[in-house]
């Protein structure tokens, strides 16, 4: 997952400025002098990979003037929420661990045992307890940082990559040996990411 968006990212760094021109139709972006798949992807919120697959692009090189169709994101309403359980749940986290909890919805939203929308998944109720304490005590309701919303954007960047996460918690904290009996994917920070 890091690899490609570092391999994307490099490609983007040597040309300096990026123009976000979108065509009157807003599911379409037309490529200006700078742009990278990466930077259209996180700029729109939208995932590299499915752009690429609607596109039929295989390659990450692309040229001013081409028109790149993007794929259905999320509305603003998602993105702030989402970044609102970020920030509560990765406040004083490493930004890569910010991602990660953004990465665990969005896997959520995606798996069929789940519900299929960022506001049931961050909502959702399971014998009576909130699936994230920050619904519970009321931080859902902070607003969230400009790193929560990078984060959003770069989880949604790289949405459908990455090890499926559908987990987190952190060690010192929870009692629950049902959590810790799952697979374990990443440690990041003072959280353990598992599926």
């Amino acid at each position: 997952m890091r690899k490609l968006g570092l391999t994307l990212l490099l490609l983007g760094a040597a040309v300096l400025g990026f123009n976000t021109s979108a065509s009157a139709q807003s599911n379409i972006h037309v490529v200006q002098k700078g742009d990278t798949l990466w930077k259209i992807s996180n700029t729109y919120g939208v995932s590299l990979l499915q752009t690429m697959k609607l596109n039929h692009i295989t390659s990450p090189l692309i040229y001013p003037g081409q028109r790149v169709t993007l794929p259905t994101g999320i509305t603003r309403e998602e993105l702030d929420l989402l970044a609102r359980l970020v920030h509560a749940e990765a406040k004083g986290e490493p930004y890569a661990g910010k991602v990660a909890v953004a990465t665990v919805v969005l896997n959520r939203v995606d798996h069929p045992d789940f519900p299929n929308t960022i506001k049931g998944v961050i909502y959702e109720k399971s014998n009576g307890y909130y699936a994230f304490s920050p619904v519970a005590n009321g931080q859902i309701n902070i607003p969230a940082d400009a790193d929560a919303y990078r984060a959003v954007k770069e989880a949604l960047a790289f949405r459908g990559q990455g090890s499926g996460s559908l987990f987190f918690y952190n060690p010192d904290k929870t009692t629950s040996q049902w959590i810790r009996s799952r697979e374990v994917t990443v440690t990041i920070g003072n959280h353990v990411f598992a599926r």
